[in-house]
Parts: C-alpha cells; structure tokens; sequence
C-alpha cells in the first residue's frame, strides 16, 4: 500500500495537476475515489469540513490545497525538482496566477452552454443539475464568473502570454518543467479533453499545443486503487508527524492551543475546526478526531485560507 494517498476523481483539472507532479517525481502514490459533490462522508471524515478536490494524506496527516501539497511533495522527493534553480520565487507567483486568474477564465469559457453539454453529457440529467448547485452553493455568491464572451478575450490574450514564455525553450521557465508548468497547464487540460468541441482556442496561440503534448507526456506514474473506508483506516491506524510549532508567527493575536475554524477565503468556504498546533510563514496545522478516522492533523496553506477562534458557544467536534 503507497504511504501517499491522493483524493481525487478523474475529470478534476486540480487532480490532473498533481497526477502529473507525481508522475514526474516518480512517486509511488494510491489513488482513493471522491465523488464530485456533496456528500462526502468519507472525505469530510478526515478533512473535517474541507470539501474541495484533490486532497493528499500521508497516514494520519491530511494536506488541503494543491499549493501546500506541492510543496509537502517536493520536500518528500527533491528531484526531479519543481522549483530550477533561481526560479522558485517565478514559479510560485507564475502559479498563483494560474490556479486563480487563468483558471476562472477557463472555466468561464468551458462552461459556456456547447462546453458544459460535452463536460455534463455522460451525467443524467439530474446529476448534471445537482452539480450545477453544488458548485454554486461552493461559491456562496463570493465569485462573479466571467460572461463567455469576455471569458474567451481573457483566454486568448492569456494563451498568448503563455506562448510567450515558451519561445526561449520546451517549458515555461527553460529546459525542465517547474510547478509553472504543471499550473498553468491543468485548465487547458480540461479545455482540450473536458471541452473538446471549444479546444480550437488552443491553436491561437503558437506552441500551446506541442507543449501540452510534453506535458502529458510525463503521465501519472502507476497509481494503486485504495478504498476511501482504507484511507480511513490507515489514518486511523497512524499517529500523525511531530509537528515543529517553534516557526510560530502570530498574525491574530490566537495563541497555540486554541480551538479554531479555517476555511477557503473564496470557493468551497465549508470550514474545519480544531486545535491549532502550528502557524507557521506558510501554513497552519489543526489537530482534531473523527470517530472513523481517529486523530489526524489537517494542514492548510495560510495563502487563500483564513483562520479565526471557534465559536465557544459550539461545542468542540
């Protein structure tokens, strides 16, 4: 059994973001099914509210958020590196923009009516519909989506500045894929495979095309299939990693060892309560337990995330 769980289902262009990392680390990794939508009892039973998709868990360790998930990858397996040398302030900010700007753009532009009858075609009609409100209830009226019309600018004149960067080599930042690379290509991954009767917008922009052939060609690796009731267990069956809280860095006036929430500042705003162990520069760690799962500590990046003190009036999970 892979000790790296990741939680995702196949049509997630978050998910194919990290299927690709780990495919190009060479990391053995299991995959554990979530649905798309709510509920999900089994995902929730380890997350504690957290409810987007991919989520990884190393034993009784549950890392939220593909920016943090990099990371924790990267410091489990150097190399093949995601960040080349004198590159890695490039590649995070070049990120951020894709997993935020790019990707509401294309997904504005995807799930105009052709695009989102080919990405819902398979689904039965009222499953279709329900994923239609569950993705509007994520978003709880935070987030204005793009008119297509003004979605399809926006893309183009980002494919073009995509381009751009490819003219000085066969990735992004030069000769080796960075986590710039595996960022921006997951909405034009969904674009090209999800949407394909809209894909001709790809061809607007030279070398987007050949580059996205690089990229998939890295692949996933071989995955294992493991349960969700197995990642369960063997969170159940793990005690979670020390945690260091000496890096601790205040910035709320909480102190360590307060019950806390932290939740997604704009998209999947459900929240996590536990006791918050560590704050570190670049992430926040909660303990909590869960009847099935046992003790595990939830760890979340603190860019896109807020942290505030729980509720004492409601009584501790």
């Amino acid at each position: 059994m892979p000790d790296i769980l990741l939680h995702q289902y196949a049509t997630s262009p978050f998910c194919e973001k990290l299927r690709l990392i780990l495919g190009h680390k060479r990391l053995a990794w299991g995959s554990v099914e979530v649905p798309p939508i709510m509920p999900k009892p089994d995902a929730v039973a380890l997350t504690g509210g957290y409810r987007r998709t991919p989520f990884l868990q190393i034993g009784a360790d549950i890392y939220c958020d593909t920016a943090l998930i990099c990371d924790v990858l990267e410091h489990r397996q150097p190399e093949p590196t995601l960040y080349p040398q004198g590159l890695k302030g490039s590649a995070r900010i070049i990120a951020q923009w894709a997993d935020s700007t790019l990707f509401w753009a294309a997904m504005a532009y995807n799930f105009q009516p052709k695009g989102a009858a080919e990405a819902l075609g398979t689904m039965r009609p009222e499953v279709a519909k329900s994923f239609g409100e569950d993705r509007a209830r994520m978003s709880a009226g935070n987030m204005t989506r793009l008119r297509p019309a003004d979605a399809a600018a926006a893309y183009k004149s980002y494919l073009r500045r995509i381009a751009k960067m490819l003219e000085d080599g066969p990735f992004l930042q030069g000769a080796l894929p960075s986590l710039a690379d595996f960022a921006c290509y997951h909405p034009l991954w969904f674009t090209r495979v999800r949407t394909p009767g809209l894909a001709a917008i790809l061809e607007t922009a030279p070398g987007i095309l050949e580059w996205m052939d690089r990229m998939a060609a890295i692949g996933h690796g071989n995955p294992a299939s493991v349960s969700p009731a197995d990642a369960i267990d063997i969170a159940a069956a793990s005690t979670p990693a020390p945690v260091d809280d000496s890096t601790f860095q205040d910035e709320h006036g909480i102190p360590l060892g307060s019950r806390v929430v932290v939740h997604a500042e704009t998209f999947g705003l459900e929240q996590t309560e536990g006791e918050l162990l560590a704050a570190t520069r670049m992430h926040y760690t909660l303990r909590r337990t869960d009847p099935r799962a046992g003790t595990v500590h939830v760890h979340f990046p603190r860019i896109g995330f807020a942290l505030k003190k729980a509720d004492p009036a409601t009584p501790a999970p």
